[in-house]
């Protein structure tokens, strides 16, 4: 054992009587992941009877009793700033922050320091339990760096895969305000499509054919005529990259401000370098999900910031 390490010690009950060591271990320690336990088994830190070959496929027996030696978390290899972050919620397991525009997710090549990431390590300091052994938030999704608003970041293990879970199952509740370029017709809809690299464009999403890239899906309505442009509530059921913003696009709609997916329309110039509006006008104002801890059902709301309040009342009729 080396200094910092923590040991646990488990007890195999009758609910787990006979199932694989690592699946048992995951029922009676939740603050660790299935995944976080296989790796300890593989590294030699769990112990049990002297019997007992210890892998991750072993099957236990009700009355058996093993201990597990847990490594403090290694520190992640990327520096902690002091950013200024508006925390909508937080508590041991997960934290929602509301995002400015501007704003990066996570680390990258031309971003490597100043993205949210960053951020949460300073504000979470002594307080991420280490996920997958490593003391980081967890990023279950993300939002590009010009689009505003709510996301949620796992803190431990057991939340990340929670979370992790309900984004692959599509159950997350997300609603994105948008403010498109002309007037959708019909004023609400689906556009259910295949989006994955453009061919012309590998930095850019496209919408391809059936099969090609991933299956992706946004459920729009219109929630204000505005003066050669409207705003639309996008419901994701998918949250594929740029999906709200190739989606309005293919329907002939793109979203006003967006440099990528967009071409500016007429008329449209002098107001956006009046008001100096630099981005995309889109929004994550809406994130719904059952606590992967508490099965607490968990509903956050966010205004729409200040930039975008001044674009809608710059083209209200």
């Amino acid at each position: 054992m080396v200094p910092g390490d923590s040991i646990i010690e488990a007890a195999i009950g009758d609910a787990q009587h006979g199932l694989r060591l690592d699946r048992a271990l995951a029922d009676l320690l939740p603050d660790l992941s299935r995944e976080r336990l296989k790796t300890l088994i593989g590294e030699g830190q769990v112990h049990g009877p002297q019997a007992v070959k210890i892998s991750a496929s072993t099957k236990v027996v009700a009355g058996q009793f093993f201990t597990i030696t847990l490594p403090p978390p290694t520190p992640l290899d990327t520096v902690a700033q002091a950013i200024p972050l508006v925390i909508v919620h937080e508590d041991a397991d997960l934290i929602v922050v509301d995002k400015p525009a501007g704003l990066v997710v996570h680390p990258a090549a031309g971003n490597l320091d100043g993205t949210l990431v960053n951020a949460l390590l300073h504000h979470c300091a002594g307080r991420l339990s280490g996920i997958g052994g490593v003391a980081r938030p967890g990023i279950v999704h993300r939002i590009d760096k010009d689009t505003s608003g709510l996301l949620v970041v796992a803190k431990t293990d057991r939340a990340h895969e929670g979370l992790a879970r309900q984004f692959k199952d599509h159950s997350i509740d997300r609603l994105y305000a948008a403010i498109v370029y002309g007037v959708p017709t019909p004023g609400s809809g689906t556009v259910d499509s295949w989006i994955g690299r453009s061919d012309a464009d590998r930095k850019k999403m496209a919408v391809h054919r059936e099969g090609r890239g991933k299956h992706a899906v946004t459920h729009y309505r219109t929630i204000m005529r505005l003066r050669g442009a409207t705003m639309v509530e996008c419901r994701l059921e998918t949250g594929r990259t740029h999906q709200v913003r190739v989606h309005m696009a293919h329907l002939g709609h793109p979203l006003i401000g967006d440099p990528v997916y967009g071409r500016e329309r007429k008329g449209f110039k002098s107001i956006l370098e009046t008001l100096g509006f630099k981005r995309q006008a889109l929004h994550a104002k809406t994130l719904g999900f059952i606590h992967p801890v508490t099965d607490k059902p968990l509903l956050f709301q966010s205004v729409l910031p200040a930039d975008m309040q001044e674009l809608l009342s710059e083209l209200h009729v």
